[in-house]
């Protein structure tokens, strides 16, 4: 196992993570902001209030692009333990 290979696994990983976890995050953040302002303007200061937004879209955005996140890991998962027979030389 070289030095490069490592380095690729690794930023391949990183790579992935940001992938998957960057929509969801982009979304909890953009909705949390928007609730944060709505709550400013109207003064409204309830705590649940910004966590039923955000679930609800989260569960969106994971039922719209939740097969492209299974086909993007699954890919990863499957060319890591095709590489694995490579690894022993």
């Amino acid at each position: 196992m070289s030095e490069a290979y490592l380095i690729s696994l690794a930023q391949n990983s990183l790579t992935i993570a940001l992938m998957l976890a960057g929509p969801v995050l982009i979304v909890s953040l953009l909705v949390g902001s928007l609730v944060s302002l709505i709550q400013a303007a109207t003064s409204i200061n309830e705590a649940t209030m910004t966590f039923v937004p955000k679930i609800i879209a989260i569960v969106v955005v994971l039922v719209v692009l939740g097969g492209w996140m299974g086909q993007n890991i699954i890919s990863y998962t499957s060319g890591i333990f095709n590489d694995l027979p490579n690894l022993v030389k």
